[in-house]
């Protein structure tokens, strides 16, 4: 077939094999297997497992920490707080050094629920692994930490240094 009458083809590109397409499959798939036994068991989201969990750790966090520890944007965490707040999970007050900010810190029933989830999401974690070996798994973790402050240098553009 002469060169003029052949099809366009695309350049060659195989998006089920591409790292970054599998990392937000995989990412995406993890999700919904962990938001269906939160929210069945729990009654919570995953933005609001996510807020929970940092506060947990961190202690008092102001909504900014909370995003920045989670890779939330202010809108998911500011859902999530006040969700947490009205189940009475979370307390929030002013930030005295900041007028305009809130501190969030954990309930006696925040704390309760987060100890209920711990176990759950230690028993999912489990099963996401298995088959694989502590040495695959502590590669795993090796590689993501790598990605992950590889990509905290991005610029306000979103481009890597």
């Amino acid at each position: 077939m002469p060169a003029k009458n052949r099809p366009a083809r695309a350049a060659e590109f195989h998006l089920a094999s591409f790292l970054p397409f599998r990392l937000v499959a995989v990412s995406e798939s993890v999700q919904r297997m962990f938001a269906a036994s939160y929210e069945g068991s729990l009654n919570l989201t995953i933005p609001e497992i996510r807020a929970m969990s940092v506060i947990a750790e961190f202690g008092t966090l102001s909504p900014t920490a909370v995003g920045q520890h989670t890779w939330m944007d202010k809108v998911k965490v500011s859902r999530a707080t006040q969700s947490l707040v009205a189940k009475g999970l979370l307390h929030q007050r002013p930030d005295p050094h900041d007028g305009r900010s809130r501190l969030l810190r954990l309930t006696r029933k925040g704390v309760a629920t987060h100890a209920r989830f711990v176990p759950l999401a230690n028993r999912l974690e489990a099963e996401l692994f298995v088959g694989l070996s502590q040495a695959d798994v502590a590669a795993l973790s090796r590689a993501l930490t790598k990605i992950t402050t590889r990509l905290e240098t991005t610029d306000e553009t979103g481009r890597l240094d």
